[in-house]
């Protein structure tokens, strides 16, 4: 991506069309996760906040990437390695030829705006 996208609409629609059905599926787990979340660019990505960070998702070359704000736990992990997925400390990459793993991202997303909201609520 060569300009800063105004909105997500602009960042998906700059991505590879290769990419674009993966990253509308990141984008609809999200949205479905937390219908209330504010959906934004931060960092020149696609970022959502409820009160404070949920996470966001940025394409690369052969796959999206999603991340949180906080640390993956080791069961959430394995579970989306086994499934082969590639995951770091925060994010889950998911290749343009595999399926999103949508189930897992939705409750991982609505794991931290539980946290949020908790957080906020002290």
């Amino acid at each position: 991506m060569s300009e800063k996208p105004e909105d997500v609409d602009s960042y998906i629609a700059a991505a590879s069309p290769e990419a674009r059905s993966t990253l509308e599926a990141v984008r609809a787990a999200f949205r479905s996760a937390v219908p209330e979340a504010e959906e934004g660019i931060s960092w020149g990505v696609p970022f959502y906040k409820h009160y404070g960070a949920l996470g966001g998702f940025a394409v690369y070359k052969r796959h999206v990437s999603f991340g949180l704000p906080v640390n993956l736990r080791d069961e959430d992990r394995e579970a989306l390695e086994q499934k082969g997925y590639v995951t770091g400390k925060k994010t889950v990459q998911v290749a343009f030829d595999q399926r999103v793993p949508t189930a897992a991202l939705k409750r991982l997303v609505k794991a931290q705006a539980r946290e949020n909201e908790v957080a906020k609520a002290r």
